[in-house]
């Protein structure tokens, strides 16, 4: 007792002297002490030291945070795995340089190393966030920083990666969860075996990896320094190789993190207007940014959802079978074998995430040709690039034994990666001889191309609408005349391209399946979002026609208003209202936002939705099946009113069709019907499933993939039947929502989208039942088991000709990736 008590005199007495005398202070002496009640804020007032609980946890922390932003984020955690569980830690550091934390001012629960001789040890937080220890005489020598042991948050001006000379490592790792700032098992490095390469890690395993550092770009993450927001560097001499980033604007706030929940780094910007932080960029993205998604010698392709594999030219699949059941575990294997003594050759990959670098070797001299030699040279050699695509192309990497995690995408011309990969010199000579027959019709097409355009350049560049969309059959006058009714604003090209300052990337909203979004300001100060469709992207003008025929004539306030067009030349982009609170998703998946949909404003969403299907289904002129239900697809008004968009792949019945077959898969992996994903077979039903899992997602706040269950595997649809089944409903929904109010409403929405989710068609309900369910406390019948095909081969080969004659592919679009 007497020792605690003098304890707090003493406490009391050191903060009144030595704090008393100042309004801020970003240092700590060996004659201060810094205990539990205090704060060191940084000198120009961005960050703050002291002691916090995270989340409900009662367990005190020393760390590093934003002090001028609201809402507390901590960047950097001292005594991670030893908390205090009470308010009596003291941090002092000792005229030794050495940093102690204690509790009671009698047990070290962290601390760190110093061997420097010290004159006049200072602890200073920096404006960076770095917390570093300096000598007074030397203040430019930091003896110690925290910019060195990195927590989960990756700040600017901080390196990750190694001291080549102490094997000293710089990486991130995960909290645990939000709760708890104990390192989890997701961290983020730079790992060098032969080439450097970004590394993130599950446990020991590698989950996402970067690709060769090229000179310009990590291989696997080209155009990545185009972005607005950040720049990056990257180190690599004989002391030490490292990453790190800075901010291109210094008034922007840029952290990332490395999120356990997500399996993701994540780069968040802080937007001061809705004091929330916004999600600029998240890695990986798609199955294809997972290690290995293709096995060996496969190659991933994300423009195709589910991320579609291919084997390297010259390779087939190892199991067949497997593979066309899309388990990729085998890989491929060479389709004729090597015979490095009779001759083998390469055939060429262009930009390209390089392989695994586990089995490389480099040298940054040679160049390319000796490279190419030396590989050859090499049994053992399967595949060779130049090193830097930068500088001339100079430097050799080689690989050997399976290629493991490669990459492929579109190119445009600008400092391409390419892969040499080995091969029979017999696979060659076939690739030669098939390129000699199409360069003649090749010439003849070019030709009349040449023809085809001087024609179209002397077209007026401005049309009626009805020129481009307008059906090439005179004989289908429903269709014509529908053309000619629709009532738009045709924009210029020139409009448009003003309007969002040339199409910037600062004013990209995200990224769909045909092509990206922008947001724009029209002359007269209209507010306005574009969708600019690809040319690459797979939707073509029936496409084009389907969207503008389907929203210019809809009209309900739970459907994206359509303002009008853009046809010029080969470009063509819609004009819709432009939706400020952006996509659904971009709430109800953010950890930062989530809390922001209360249970009354999500169960107004989930109704909004039902209705705005309702009408599509019942109440429009004809029936429409969106076939793309999904909160990426799902925008939000200024007051939080749900807006259906993207009618790209929706498909009109008539009045008594019930439902249709096709040989063109469209939709996106995970909210798509069994039946249509195996079968092709689409119908009002199959969005009625889409809403289903729509509804669990929002309920949840999950996604409808991850492992929600100890020692178990699930999405979250067969995640929501084992607690129905288990009596345990209400364990599918967020947490606060349980908490602040929501049964049995909330328990009824469970029900009902686990009737909505149910394997056969006939057992789902059609989108006037559900609105009334929705509405009403009548009793509703037990659900039946879900359908649980989300794992299956889509039903059509991706080169099988459809039954108009044109190649059908399946038309996965890809997620979203929105500035959050």
């Amino acid at each position: 007792m007497e020792t605690g008590f003098c304890f707090r005199i003493a406490s009391c007495f050191l903060i009144f002297f030595s704090k008393a005398s100042t309004a801020a202070i970003d240092t700590i002496s060996p004659s201060e002490l810094f205990t539990d009640a205090m704060t060191l804020v940084s000198n120009d007032g961005t960050f703050a030291l002291g002691f916090f609980s995270p989340g409900t946890s009662k367990n005190r922390y020393l760390g590093i945070w934003y002090n001028n932003i609201p809402m507390q984020t901590v960047v950097w955690v001292a005594n991670r795995i030893n908390p205090i569980n009470d308010s009596t830690g003291l941090l002092k550091i000792e005229t030794s340089g050495r940093i102690v934390l204690l509790v009671q001012n009698t047990t070290a629960v962290w601390s760190t190393n110093s061997t420097a001789i010290v004159q006049n040890p200072v602890l200073q937080l920096l404006d960076s966030g770095n917390l570093v220890v300096k000598d007074g005489k030397d203040p430019d020598n930091y003896l110690w920083q925290s910019f060195d042991y990195p927590s989960d948050t990756l700040l600017p001006g901080m390196k990750i990666g190694i001291d080549l000379k102490t094997g000293f490592h710089r990486r991130l790792s995960a909290w645990k969860n939000w709760d708890d700032p104990t390192p989890g098992d997701l961290t983020f490095g730079i790992e060098l075996q032969g080439n450097p390469e970004a590394v993130l890690r599950k446990g020991s395993e590698k989950y996402a990896r970067s690709g060769l550092w090229n000179g310009n770009d990590f291989s696997g993450y080209q155009n990545l320094r185009r972005n607005p927001i950040f720049d990056y560097g990257f180190v690599w001499n004989e002391n030490e190789v490292y990453y790190i980033q800075f901010t291109k604007d210094n008034s922007v706030i840029l952290r990332g993190i490395l999120n356990q929940t997500e399996s993701a780094i994540q780069r968040y910007t802080w937007n001061p207007e809705t004091q929330t932080w916004k999600l600029f960029l998240s890695s990986p993205i798609d199955l294809c940014g997972r290690y290995g998604h293709c096995g060996p010698n496969g190659n991933c392709d994300s423009t195709k959802l589910p991320a579609c594999c291919q084997c390297l030219t010259g390779f087939r699949p190892k199991w067949p079978e497997r593979w066309n059941s899309a388990d990729y575990f085998g890989g491929c294997i060479h389709s004729k074998p090597l015979n490095c003594q009779s001759g083998d050759d390469f055939i060429r990959i262009r930009r390209v995430k390089t392989p695994d670098a586990t089995k490389s070797w480099v040298n940054r001299t040679m160049n390319l040709m000796e490279c190419r030699a030396k590989c050859l040279r090499n049994c053992s050699c399967t595949a060779y690039t130049n090193l830097y695509v930068t500088r001339g192309g100079s430097g050799c990497v080689m690989w050997f034994g399976d290629l493991i995690d490669i990459k492929q995408f579109q190119s445009d011309g600008r400092d391409d990666q390419d892969l040499y990969i080995r091969v029979s010199a017999s696979e060659t000579e076939l690739k030669k001889k098939a390129k000699v027959k199409p360069i003649i019709l090749a010439t003849v097409i070019a030709s009349l191309l040449g023809i085809l355009l001087v024609v179209c350049y002397n077209r007026r560049s401005r049309r009626k609408l009805k020129d481009e969309v307008e059906d090439k059959n005179p004989s289908d006058k429903e269709n014509k005349d529908e053309n000619e009714d629709m009532e738009l604003v045709v924009f210029e090209f020139s409009t448009i391209a003003q309007a969002t300052d040339s199409f910037s990337f600062r004013y990209k909203l995200g990224q769909g399946g045909f092509g990206p979004v922008y947001k724009g300001t029209l002359p007269n100060g209209q507010e306005i979002a574009v969708k600019r469709l690809s040319k690459t992207s797979g939707q073509g003008l029936n496409e084009f026609k389907n969207e503008v025929k389907l929203i210019a004539k809809l009209q309900h306030r739970n459907l994206v208003r359509l303002l009008g067009c853009c046809a010029q030349g080969d470009e063509r982009m819609l004009v819709y209202e432009y939706m400020p609170n952006r996509s659904l998703d971009s709430f109800i998946f953010d950890q930062t936002r989530r809390e922001v949909l209360t249970w009354s404003k999500r169960f107004r969403i989930i109704s909004g939705i039902a209705r705005g299907l309702l009408y599509l289904h019942q109440d429009s002129r004809l029936r429409i099946i969106h076939r793309d239900l999904k909160p990426n697809n799902v925008l939000l008004d200024s007051e939080m009113n749900p807006k259906i968009s993207d009618f790209g792949m929706a498909r009109t019945f008539g009045g008594d069709q019930t439902e249709a077959n096709t040989n063109r898969v469209v939709g996106t992996y995970g909210y798509m019907a069994p039946e249509y994903a195996s079968d092709g077979l689409f119908s009002i039903k199959s969005d009625v499933f889409s809403y289903g899992i729509l509804l669990l997602e929002v309920i949840s706040g999950r996604k409808n993939r991850g492992v929600y269950h100890a020692n178990q595997s699930e999405n979250l649809v067969e995640h929501a039947w084992r607690l129905w089944t288990e009596g345990k409903p209400s364990d599918v929904a967020e947490d606060f929502l349980v908490q602040n109010g929501g049964p049995p409403q909330l328990l009824r929405c469970i029900h009902i989208s686990l009737l909505c989710v149910q394997q056969h068609p006939e057992e789902r309900p059609d989108m006037s039942s559900v609105v009334l369910m929705l509405g009403s406390h009548n009793e509703l019948p037990s659900p039946k088991q879900p359908g649980f095909l989300f794992c299956k081969k889509p039903f059509e080969a991706d080169s099988s000709p459809g039954t108009d004659g044109t190649s059908s592919r399946n038309e996965i679009t890809s997620s979203l990736l929105e500035a959050r």
